[in-house]
């Protein structure tokens, strides 16, 4: 049985004690028990915004590159059953105002078909691409994969027959609360394979990155000089940001989209 409608404004209502429950994970027992009810065998991927992918040496035949967001339209063609929701539950939850509120996640798969019909509605392939087109072109960044979490508000299943495609802001997803996660919690959300993130000589330490671009807190400035942890989950956001285009992101091979193709495949049937 599908989720009831209130279940959106119990979210709304609770949204703001999410890094609250975020810090019970790192608490011995409680946090074993919270992993296994929101993230067991959960395996999410954010990939980086198409425009930061370098057309360069790293990446043999120019004329046929691939762009990360080549992995949602895999997938997308890839099921005959495409969920959109009407809304985003963390920007309404948080009252964004910078970006759209209606731009909310792709669910993939079967399960996706037992979702409350108030919170949204099947569409075709062709929409869903459309969607996911308008996510990008507002700035919003693809998180995609297996996340228990959705399954457990959403009342649906079994979770892997349903994959999530996130469309997130830097000042509202939930996923702002990786720093505050137990560290086996956090690890679950990863960037795309073979994605890097560099900071160059031409960074002349302005800050301009570290101030509401990483949510997830990767980037911070050490010694009038931007630095990047191994937190980085390889958005990009702080690529395009930076006035000086002192950040560059690479790619280490050229097969980065098959093996995030291939890598959420096995974690998620959406056929």
């Amino acid at each position: 049985m599908a989720s009831p409608y209130w279940i959106r404004k119990l979210i709304n209502l609770t949204f703001g004690q999410r890094y609250r429950l975020s810090q019970m994970t790192k608490v011995a027992g409680l946090g074993r028990l919270i992993e296994w009810a929101l993230f067991e065998d959960d395996d999410i991927m954010i990939l980086p915004q198409d425009r930061v992918v370098p057309v360069n040496q790293t990446l043999p035949d120019p004329e046929n590159i691939v762009a990360p967001s080549q992995v949602v339209d895999h997938f997308i063609r890839s099921t005959s059953h495409i969920w959109r929701m009407d809304f985003c539950i963390c920007r309404e939850s948080s009252g964004c105002e910078d970006y759209p509120l209606d731009l909310g996640c792709l669910f993939l798969g079967q399960a996706a078909m037992g979702i409350n019909p108030r919170f949204g509605r099947p569409v075709s392939r062709n929409e869903a691409l459309e969607h996911a087109a308008r996510c990008r072109d507002a700035g919003l960044v693809h998180l995609i994969g297996r996340n228990k979490l959705d399954t457990v508000w959403l009342n649906v299943g079994p979770k892997e027959n349903l994959l999530t495609i996130c469309n997130c802001c830097p000042c509202c997803c939930l996923w702002r609360i990786l720093p505050d996660l137990a560290p086996r919690i956090e690890t679950k959300v990863t960037r795309m394979p073979g994605v890097r993130v560099s900071v160059t000589e031409r960074c002349v330490g302005c800050g301009t990155c570290t101030t509401d671009v990483c949510f997830v807190d990767a980037i911070q400035l050490n010694h009038a000089r931007a630095e990047i942890s191994d937190r980085c989950r390889g958005c990009g956001r702080c690529v395009t940001t930076c006035p000086n285009g002192a950040i560059e992101l690479k790619v280490d091979h050229s097969a980065f989209v098959q093996a995030a193709i291939d890598r959420i495949t096995g974690a998620v049937d959406v056929s």
